[in-house]
């Protein structure tokens, strides 16, 4: 892999209409009321190739249809555009309860079709919102092991994160990708961890991150911590990443392409050290 930048849909989602999130056992898609400024999804591609970012990764609720001909056309305006899609985030579901877990399962395998379908080569899921215990985490595992091989035939590399409290914690994060031994691939994200071990936190699990989700925090409009956000940065360039910088926007301003644009003049250096 190469070092490059990326942009998450969650980092638009103002821009995108604001859809609502949903889950298993929720519809599907909602409808998206346009205010008559928001962008279309599959207007996204060349928008984002003017802003001079080609590799993109997709929040699952912020796909307006999942009809086929939709989805083929949204993949030919990313191919159009030559836009990577390079990750469907999956962000509901729970591996990690015994009750739902087969339901959710499921439907998370649903999700990895839609990113075959639009020529991802990943999906990230939740590995669990449970604690962390022996039985919780093999739980995981388990469901994470079944999905990783349903994601392999689809051509398909499944990938979590360190987010929610099952993966609160950098020793269950690597017991976990140990345990899948090489089938499960991992997102660092800047922002799901805090407190005063975070940085240390963070350092330990950077060498097996294949993907980033940089993650600045915004005190108000255009005032960026940048302080933390280099510090993290350093983390990365400490462990040799060299997988995709998503940028991940949600600060107070609407104008989220200039946060972006924040988020990016300090990543940049990034990309060549």
């Amino acid at each position: 892999m190469t070092a490059r930048l990326s942009v998450s849909t969650w980092s638009l989602h103002r821009t995108l209409g604001r859809p609502t999130p949903y889950g298993p056992g929720d519809a599907g898609p909602r409808p998206i009321l346009s205010d008559g400024r928001s962008l279309a999804l599959l207007e996204l591609p060349a928008r984002l190739a003017e802003f001079g970012i080609h590799t993109l990764e997709i929040c699952h609720f912020h796909l307006p249809s999942l009809e086929p001909a939709y989805l083929d056309r949204l993949r030919q305006a990313l191919e159009a555009a030559e836009i990577e899609l390079f990750s469907l985030l999956i962000d509901a579901g729970d591996l990690s309860d015994p009750i739902c877990q087969e339901q959710h399962m499921a439907w998370m395998a649903g999700w990895i079709d839609v990113a075959s379908r639009l020529g991802a080569r990943c999906a990230r899921v939740s590995a669990g919102k449970a604690a962390p215990s022996p039985e919780t985490l093999e739980l995981s595992r388990q469901a994470l092991q079944r999905l990783a091989l349903y994601a392999r035939s689809r051509q398909i590399r499944l990938m979590t994160e360190n987010w929610h409290a099952l993966l609160s914690t950098p020793t269950a994060v690597l017991h976990l990708l140990e345990a899948l031994d090489g089938e499960l691939g991992l997102c660092l994200d800047f922002g799901n961890w805090r407190g005063d071990h975070k940085y240390a936190d963070l350092a330990a699990i950077a060498p097996r991150a294949e993907s980033c989700h940089a993650k600045c925090h915004f005190s108000g409009p255009g005032e960026m911590d940048r302080e933390d956000f280099v510090r993290c940065l350093d983390i990365t360039r400490a462990a040799g990443f060299q997988g995709p910088y998503t940028l991940i926007y949600d600060g107070p301003d609407d104008d989220e392409w200039a946060g972006l644009e924040q988020e990016r003049a300090v990543v940049a250096p990034y990309l060549t050290a």
